[in-house]
């Protein structure tokens, strides 16, 4: 009797406690974060530097109801704890970059929300200011003091502008104008002036030249076949020491007949486009026409460099450097038009109209 007393007392022990554990159990109040915000802030962006100073840190501020710490990662970098929500990280990859920062927002019970941005960061560690801009924020016409331009066909000297071009360039609204924040150079199927074609190529000889340093354009392409848009510099020297002595930068230049295909070049004495000494660089962009790309150079005494978004696609750097093969020790002055045709190439007999559209230009030293 006395053991069954003993066993009844253990098993009436044991279940108390078991119902009391599971109580606590179910009257546990999970808490999970609310109401989760984050914004970044990239350091030095504003209205001439979209992508920041070129230090590449933002500082990233998150807040949640019923938050006490957050997490953040960076891209693929471990996630980094604030208790705050405020959190300051410096990216360090040189160029134009994208990244996902994601945040997450944890409660006293360890249950978590999250949530993430795509930002755009540019890192320089070269120390280059801006020092020439055009952002295109006014409507009409480009600013004068900044651009001039090309007209005609250049007859009688340089018929076809030395390519067999079909183009008669003009400085009308129906070519070039600034609208919506963007430059449109705008191409038309148009008799005009003896052509059956009209564009516009703007320059900045006379108005601004320069050398050395870097040179960003933010653009979005014409399409058709025919069509032939270039970002590009020519030496100030031209008119004296003529072509190509004065040497020639293409910083971007697309044709319509090959769709996807951008290309970089350079133009010198010793050789011009794609012979031995001279590198041409050519580079798959899918979506030349429908979104905008950075498309840019940075000139030392050393190279040329060229770049798409950032991405470096290859440099040239002639092992010797004289007037033949190095002629970029003068200043340059830029040039933006679209062509229609050329001695290598047809026009679509279907074309009416392209348009290039340039968002901003900016130049650091």
């Amino acid at each position: 009797m006395l053991y069954i007393l003993y066993a009844s007392l253990a098993m009436l022990l044991s279940c108390s406690g078991g119902n009391e554990t599971d109580e606590m159990v179910e009257n546990e109040q999970v808490v999970l974060p609310s109401n989760l915000s984050l914004t970044i802030d990239i350091v030095g962006a504003d209205a001439t530097n979209e992508y920041g100073d070129g230090s590449g840190t933002i500082v990233c501020k998150a807040s949640a109801n019923d938050a006490v710490k957050y997490g953040f990662k960076f891209g693929n970098l471990s996630e980094v704890q604030s208790t705050s929500g405020e959190i300051e990280h410096t990216f360090t990859q040189e160029g134009i970059n994208e990244y996902v920062v994601s945040v997450f927002a944890y409660s006293t019970t360890g249950k978590s929300i999250s949530t993430f941005k795509k930002i755009s960061v540019k890192v320089s560690q070269d120390g280059l200011k801006l020092v020439w801009s055009d952002e295109f924020d006014t409507d009409g016409a480009p600013d004068n003091s900044k651009w001039a331009y090309d007209l005609g066909n250049g007859c009688p000297n340089l018929c076809g502008w030395g390519n067999e071009e079909k183009q008669f360039y003009t400085n009308r609204a129906e070519n070039v104008r600034v609208e919506d924040g963007v430059l449109k150079i705008v191409a038309k199927k148009e008799n005009y002036e003896g052509s059956a074609y009209t564009s516009a190529r703007l320059l900045t000889k006379g108005k601004y030249e320069f050398t050395y340093g870097r040179v960003e354009v933010k653009a979005k392409l014409p399409s058709g076949a025919g069509t032939w848009p270039a970002i590009w510099t020519l030496g100030a020297n031209i008119d004296t020491v003529g072509w190509p002595a004065c040497g020639e930068i293409d910083i971007m230049e697309h044709w319509g007949h090959n769709p996807t295909i951008v290309s970089s070049a350079t133009h010198t004495p010793a050789c011009s486009g794609g012979c031995e000494g001279t590198k041409v660089g050519e580079t798959t962009v899918p979506d030349y026409a429908t979104a905008f790309h950075v498309y840019a150079v940075d000139w030392t005494p050393e190279e040329l460099r060229f770049s798409i978004d950032g991405k470096y696609l290859y440099s040239y750097k002639p092992s010797t450097k004289n007037s033949s093969t190095w002629p970029y020790n003068n200043p340059q002055f830029l040039i933006l038009n679209i062509a229609m045709g050329g001695g290598w190439f047809n026009i679509d007999p279907n074309f009416t109209e392209a348009v290039m559209e340039i968002d901003y230009i900016k130049i650091y030293q």
